[in-house]
């Protein structure tokens, strides 16, 4: 969510900003959004008025009962009774009339941030413009992607190989979209979770493992409205929902809150489940355990001052890289084009591994910066050095995400003998195992 003020000062260049998300259905947002706050504003010079208006009768009726004490005369006392009741009739007239105002901005300001909520975060100016992700630019390669003289299987026939997958028990129990991993290839699952943790603790994140479910308002605090609809899963009869990533879970532990700047940055990993609906049909690259309605993840999350915002962003995902480079496993960096972005984020960058088997580059993480958007909608406070408080900024990114980035890990160390070499980062998780066989 932009500033309101900011949008008030600068309507055109919102607009543009709405056009080069290719959202031209919500510019005639802005203007109604400047209008309704016009409204609030007027509706709250009003009351003041009438607070006024109330206080000074109020005052009178003061000055009238000290009158009324020290008359005898009752012909006196009964003009100033009249009065005080005439005063009081219009103090009640008053308080009804501030009742129905009070009520009117409520509902004004419920319909300004309806508006709010859905008109997209201001871009970086870096990001590409383009409708959607077939417009995504390849920012880096990092690692020779290579495609072996061997064919590579598909990767739940190599799971197989080492009876480390059961798809058809999980369709039973829980239906499309789930698995059972075990033996070596479950071991290598958290053994990858494992490393990630001490990865990123050994980079000076502190490491975490938050609540897996979180309320409504936490929900519209961390994402939009669309986003949710096509994620999250809501617990039945409770204003509770599973989280989809535990950005959202960490991001709202500081809801309502004011940081001293002394504590920036705030630099989390976190461990959680994810569930995800994954809403509509996908191709046949996408089945076995590429898109699935649960894995685990780990997480980076950062809360910083502004400036130093773009600084973490490029650490972030820095990271990422550099952790998927020690598994011997090539990445690209991605820049996402304004139509590919969330509407909260400010810039955000894929980081894709090579598959040998589909000789192309898949998602295994994404990055982000959201600017304030999240801050501003939690109430996410710092209280600076000079006493003046701001909106933070945040950030979070993928270190790694299993059971996808398996299917990375085993094309990429698969052998022509059908062994899968494990990467000297990963040995002593693996019991000391050099490869699996």
């Amino acid at each position: 969510m932009i500033d309101i003020n900011f949008l008030k000062a600068n309507p055109d260049a919102v607009k543009e900003n709405i056009r080069k998300k290719f959202q031209d259905g919500k510019l005639h947002l802005v203007d109604e959004v400047i209008e309704l706050d016009d409204r609030r504003k007027e509706i709250i010079r009003t009351v003041e008025a009438l607070k006024a208006k109330r206080n000074k009768l109020s005052g009178e009726n003061g000055k009238l009962f000290g009158a009324l004490k020290k008359t005898s005369d009752e012909e006196e006392k009964a003009k100033i009774q009249a009065q005080i009741e005439s005063n009081n009739a219009e103090v009640k007239s008053i308080q009804d009339e501030i009742a129905e105002d009070d009520a009117k901005q409520t509902e004004t300001e419920a319909e300004i941030q309806k508006r709010m909520y859905v008109i997209p975060n201001m871009i970086d100016p870096d990001v590409p413009i383009g409708p959607d992700d077939t417009h995504n630019v390849e920012w880096q390669r990092y690692g020779e992607p290579k495609v072996p003289d061997f064919e590579v299987p598909y990767h739940t026939d190599i799971m197989a190989r080492f009876n480390g997958i059961d798809l058809d028990s999980a369709r039973r129990v829980a239906g499309n979209g789930f698995y059972y991993l075990q033996g070596d290839i479950a071991r290598l699952h958290s053994a990858v979770l494992t490393y990630a943790r001490d990865f990123m603790i050994d980079r000076g994140f502190t490491y975490c493992v938050p609540p897996f479910m979180i309320r409504s308002n936490i929900v519209s605090g961390v994402m939009s409205f669309a986003e949710m609809d096509a994620m999250m899963y809501k617990i039945q009869d409770e204003d509770l929902y599973l989280i989809g990533t535990s950005e959202h879970s960490m991001i709202g532990r500081f809801i309502d809150q004011t940081v001293s700047e002394d504590e920036l940055p705030i630099t989390l990993t976190s461990y959680s489940p994810c569930f995800r609906k994954e809403k509509g049909a996908h191709g046949i690259e996408e089945r076995g355990v590429y898109r699935i309605h649960q894995f685990e993840k780990q997480e980076m999350i950062v809360i910083c001052k502004p400036e130093e915002s773009n600084i973490w962003y490029d650490k972030l995902w820095q990271n990422t890289v550099d952790f998927f480079r020690t598994l011997d496993i090539p990445v690209r960096t991605l820049v996402c084009c304004s139509g590919d972005l969330a509407d909260l984020k400010v810039k955000s960058l894929d980081v894709e591994a090579w598959s040998p088997r589909q000789k192309k580059y898949f998602e295994v993480g994404s990055c982000s910066n959201l600017g304030d958007a999240q801050a501003r909608r939690l109430k996410i406070r710092v209280n600076g050095k000079d006493g003046k408080k701001y909106f933070a900024h945040t950030l979070n990114n993928t270190v790694v995400a299993p059971p996808r980035m398996l299917i990375a890990f085993l094309e990429n160390n698969l052998r022509a003998d059908g062994s899968v070499a494990i990467p000297k980062a990963l040995q002593v998780y693996m019991g000391g195992k050099t490869e699996l066989r």
